[in-house]
């Protein structure tokens, strides 16, 4: 038998971040018809502050990957505070990955992985995998990943 999101989170023991209030005029979260879209969402810590830094200057791909895992959770938290359960999500289905990162910094599929691995975590093989991009640009606050999301919701 499958096992829930809500009972995979408790099996692997995560804990979530505080969801971040809107920094700006727009929706942490959007329903529309049966897909679940999230706005970007970046490294929030678990005390409440933002994870700061650039990958290939203060960041290496690993700790940038982290950084993507905690984005993760961010989202996750952002989830469940203004939609509830996770379980109500049936899969993952686009993710756009931007990384803040040097001119000559190539490895965004590899930090984004971060988060494509914890969704795999929390929703399953095949259905926490979806279609995604990885691209590096800047981002506010010198935030190390920036991650949005859309979310197919179960019927």
């Amino acid at each position: 038998m499958k096992k829930s999101p809500s009972e995979r989170i408790k099996e692997l023991g995560l804990q979530f971040p505080p969801a971040p209030k809107p920094l700006g005029v727009y929706r942490p979260i959007l329903v529309v018809d049966n897909y679940l879209y999230v706005s970007g969402q970046g490294t929030v810590n678990f005390d409440g502050s933002l994870m700061k830094g650039r990958a290939g200057d203060d960041l290496d791909r690993d700790q940038a990957k982290i950084a993507a895992r905690q984005v993760g959770l961010t989202m996750l938290s952002t989830i469940m505070a203004h939609f509830g359960s996770l379980d109500k999500i049936k899969r993952v289905i686009k993710v756009l990955g931007m990384v803040n990162c040097t001119p000559d910094f190539g490895q965004h599929p590899y930090v984004i992985n971060g988060f494509s691995e914890l969704m795999v975590e929390v929703f399953g093989q095949e259905n926490g995998v979806g279609v995604r991009s990885a691209v590096g640009m800047m981002l506010p606050d010198n935030i190390p990943v920036e991650i949005e999301a859309m979310f197919e919701l179960h019927g």
